[in-house]
């Protein structure tokens, strides 16, 4: 039996420490996809997570011939508009500001692709309620967790968690940008040995 090459599309830390936690060989490669121009594209959030997944995972599984390649995206959301992730501090103060005392939404979306077809997309949608906090206390966090290159611009799996009254999610680990438990499932149903 041929072992199955499993490829994460993706550079980010954190999608990669969630996929090691599966105890799986894979590898790491950039998708080298041009995230700013799918942002003009005027889509909703779900849509826009949902075509950055598939891209990333199409455009490495094209140069990864016979593997399984996950390509995951996260959209953040308030009020059906799209929050870039912040950049810089400045822009995360702000960003953070705005979500104070209300509920935004994270899309986080899962494509599998092998030799450049699709074979699996799903979406998790968490739903998160931020504690109505002042400007002084955001800035703060936003000196200690220096979120700028997240969605949302917090890590909720950090000192983020205290900015928060509620999180209603499927699974946690979409937060942090690759829902595993739904993830596990479909991998197991293309074959991949998991625990």
């Amino acid at each position: 039996m041929t072992a199955i090459r499993l490829v994460l599309a993706s550079t980010s830390p954190y999608r990669r420490q969630l996929l090691e936690r599966l105890g799986v060989p894979f590898e790491c490669v950039a998708p080298d996809v041009d995230e700013r121009a799918a942002l003009g594209a005027g889509l909703a959030p779900v849509e826009l997570a949902i075509l950055l997944a598939k891209r990333k995972a199409l455009a490495v599984s094209g140069r990864r011939p016979g593997a399984l390649v996950i390509g995951s995206d996260q959209v953040c959301a308030l009020d059906g508009r799209v929050l870039d992730k912040p950049g810089d501090p400045e822009r995360n103060l702000a960003q953070l500001t705005e979500l104070a005392g209300r509920t935004h939404e994270l899309c986080t979306a899962v494509c599998i692709a092998r030799d450049a077809e699709p074979l699996r997309e799903f979406v998790d949608r968490t739903r998160l309620t931020m504690r109505p906090l002042d400007r002084a206390r955001l800035a703060r966090y936003v000196a200690r967790d220096r979120a700028i290159d997240c969605a949302g611009g917090y890590k909720l799996e950090a000192a983020g968690a205290a900015l928060f009254e509620r999180v209603e999610t499927a699974d946690p680990t979409a937060i942090i940008g690759l829902p595993l438990m739904r993830l596990c499932i479909e991998l197991d149903a293309l074959g991949v040995p998991l625990p």
